[in-house]
């Protein structure tokens, strides 16, 4: 293709291989935090709380398992 006098044509740069959420793999939700009032506060072998902690350590090795694919 002819240019005109002083333009010059530059390469088309080519696209990056897609990630994360863009290669359908979207980084892990971190679970919501509890609020105060969701606790009974009668001592449950299973508090809300206790559910919260074993679903961040969840989070956290599936957060540390993407950004391990990511790269």
């Amino acid at each position: 293709m002819q240019l005109p006098c002083g333009m010059v044509q530059l390469p088309v740069p080519q696209r990056l291989v897609p990630t994360g959420e863009e290669a359908g793999d979207p980084p892990p939700q971190r679970p919501p935090e509890p609020d105060a009032a969701d606790c009974c506060g009668e001592g449950c072998a299973r508090c809300v709380f206790d559910v919260y902690e074993e679903a961040l350590l969840h989070y956290e090795a599936e957060l540390a398992a993407w950004r391990a694919r990511q790269s």
